[in-house]
């Protein structure tokens, strides 16, 4: 069992890999990949509604306000979450893991809302002839979002299994975490953008979340345990809100209520449903999960 000096080397260990990462992106190619498909900086504010205010003689753009608000609120709301996951965890490993997993996924949050959204003209466009395709804010994002979902893993390996089976899961966790972020500095420095994409952290992150199904899934079955209820209810809703976002974006519907001045997209549609999320982990899971 790990003991509260340990736990603290392990959260040291994952602040000094971020600083890390964030040295090594911002030394990368990422401003070689252009936009596409291609924008201006003035087609840039074409598509997307956006608020323009003036701070200290500083002229900033806020790039759709209402979704960039919301997506801030989830990610300081899941870093609060982490850090109570942190404060109740009384040596369970299973909690101590569910805490660093919800405080990467909040960080992440924060990013993808800062460089996809809020400040995204001036991260990818300002000053540019052309605005780019990503940033580093992004890459930091799609990395601390895998590794949520490792940490998320791990924190399942210790509530519902044991053994070899636990074993098995906590090294894939960790070989996976170590293997994506390898693949995404490849991506960085050649550069690639099908190694820096968002259809790559699906496909990285998805045998994760399937894993979740089954282990919670099959031991509520066999044996009707509460926890199991309650984690297999957490997938449930995290897979439903998942299906909500794409069912939304192939609708087309936000463009055209962008068109009538209603700023409500697909992204919306996720992070509500993720703020959701959290107030039910918060409520229903952390009570219960312990190590098995």
């Amino acid at each position: 069992m790990k003991t509260p000096h340990i736990q603290a080397r392990s959260m040291k260990r994952i602040i000094f890999l971020l600083s890390i990462l964030l040295i090594l992106t911002a030394c990368g190619r990422l401003d070689s990949i252009p936009y596409t498909p291609a924008q201006t900086p003035e087609t840039w504010l074409q598509i997307q509604p956006f608020a323009e205010f003036n701070i200290a003689s500083q002229n900033i753009i806020f790039v759709q306000p209402s979704t960039s608000i919301i997506v801030y609120f989830l990610g300081l709301l899941t870093i609060a979450v982490g850090l109570f996951f942190l404060k109740i965890r009384e040596y369970q490993r299973s909690r101590f893991w569910w805490g660093i997993a919800l405080l990467l996924w909040g960080v992440g949050a924060l990013l993808a809302g800062t460089s996809y959204e809020a400040f995204s003209y001036d991260i990818k466009c300002a000053g540019r002839e052309a605005c780019l395709w990503t940033s580093w804010w992004e890459i930091l994002y799609l990395i601390v979002t895998v590794w949520s979902v490792d940490a998320m893993l791990l924190a399942v390996a210790y509530s519902s299994t044991a053994g070899k089976l636990r074993k098995a899961l906590s090294a894939y966790a960790i070989v996976n975490a170590i293997l994506y972020f390898i693949v995404v500095m490849v991506g960085v420095f050649i550069p690639v953008k099908a190694l820096i994409s968002f259809e790559l952290l699906l496909a990285v992150g998805a045998p994760g979340i399937l894993a979740f199904f089954f282990i919670n899934g099959w031991r509520y079955f066999k044996y009707k345990l509460k926890l199991d209820l309650i984690l297999l209810g957490t997938w449930l809703w995290l897979g439903i809100t998942i299906i909500a976002y794409f069912l939304y974006l192939i609708s087309g519907n936000t463009a055209s209520l962008w068109a009538k001045g209603l700023w409500f997209s697909e992204n919306d549609v996720l992070h509500i449903g993720l703020i959701i999320w959290m107030f039910y982990i918060v409520f229903a899971l952390a009570p219960q999960v312990k190590d098995s």
